[in-house]
């Protein structure tokens, strides 16, 4: 069985394994976010920091919820230093992707303990491609 979006979550899982093993564990998180995006570039992999995603409340505009990283325009990256992943982390990657209309994103925790985990959003009414950011993602591809 083929895993959505498979080539490109373990590429960028092999770049926080690479992270985590040269600088280690004890870092902000903003600290791994510019590791990441290094690896991310030496791997040739296009990739956004922090790209903002509109939330509606009752069909207005309210906020704008803002990803760690989107990889390949496919990919949702939460980067986190914290002891353990947990629930509430899961319903932030989870409003993410329904946010931005994407169906595939991790979370990588720096904690004192490597973990990842891949969450993935099917939508609840309609198809995936119904849901929509007020602007898509252009993604600027990684330096030659």
């Amino acid at each position: 069985m083929t895993l959505l979006h498979e080539h490109i979550t373990h590429q960028i899982i092999g770049a926080f394994f690479e992270v985590y093993n040269t600088i280690g564990y004890g870092y902000l998180e903003s600290v791994y976010a510019a590791a990441m995006g290094a690896e991310l570039e030496a791997r040739r992999m296009p990739f956004l920091r922090e790209w903002p995603y509109p939330v509606h409340y009752k069909g207005k505009r309210i906020a704008v919820a803002k990803a760690d990283l989107v990889v390949a325009n496919s990919v949702i990256v939460e980067l986190k230093a914290v002891d353990h992943i947990t629930g509430a982390h899961d319903a932030q990657l989870f409003n993410y992707l329904k946010a931005s209309g994407l169906q595939v994103g991790l979370i990588l925790n720096f904690g004192r303990r490597a973990e990842k985990r891949r969450i993935i959003w099917t939508g609840t009414r309609g198809a995936i491609d119904d849901v929509r950011p007020d602007r898509p993602p252009v993604l600027v591809p990684a330096s030659p």
